[in-house]
């Protein structure tokens, strides 16, 4: 799933707490001869509030069982993000499908300036101070996957002097 980024640290479920945020449920109908067939599906964000953030979507007949099929597919797609002083190092651009997202690091106290879907996933990360802007679709689905392609794109000051070979102090001296 995230094979085009080269900074990704998976991350294995055991021994993290993990909270879920449920980001939305549709009902989705099946036409057959018989009638119309009702199903769920479901999108979960979790995350330890720590930098560890994954997200994933269940299907199901009824709505908690397609809830926690998504948990469980969370769980397996967990990433670890870079956290500066509960915000993000820098500012970046995510996109996917439709869906735009541009996230602003911010001053201690601005709190999270997010919307629905990006909120829960900013949330889940443990970045407590952001600024944030959600363009084109609204999709839920494709909201959280343009969020997590801006996440995934953060690199912090040591990762920029591991890449580069050079020591930390060199990175901020120039």
């Amino acid at each position: 799933m995230y094979q085009k980024y080269s900074n990704v640290e998976r991350v294995k479920p055991s021994g993290l707490e993990l909270k879920d945020h449920l980001v939305g449920v549709n009902r989705v109908t099946k036409v057959t001869k018989g009638g119309r067939a009702f199903g769920f599906s479901a999108i979960v964000v979790v995350g330890d509030g720590n930098g560890v953030v994954g997200h994933g979507l269940g299907k199901s007949k009824d709505v908690a069982s397609a809830i926690a099929k998504a948990i469980e597919d969370a769980k397996k797609n967990l990433i670890r993000i870079p956290i500066l002083k509960q915000t993000l190092p820098h500012e970046q651009k995510g996109k996917f499908g439709g869906a735009k997202v541009f996230l602003k690091p911010a001053s201690h106290g601005t709190g999270v300036i997010a919307g629905g879907a990006v909120r829960a996933v900013l949330e889940s990360v443990g970045v407590h101070d952001v600024l944030s802007k959600s363009q084109g679709s609204s999709n839920a689905h494709n909201v959280v996957k343009a969020t997590f392609d801006a996440l995934l794109q953060l690199r912090s000051a040591s990762m920029i002097a591991k890449e580069r070979g050079i020591s930390l102090e060199k990175v901020f001296n120039g």
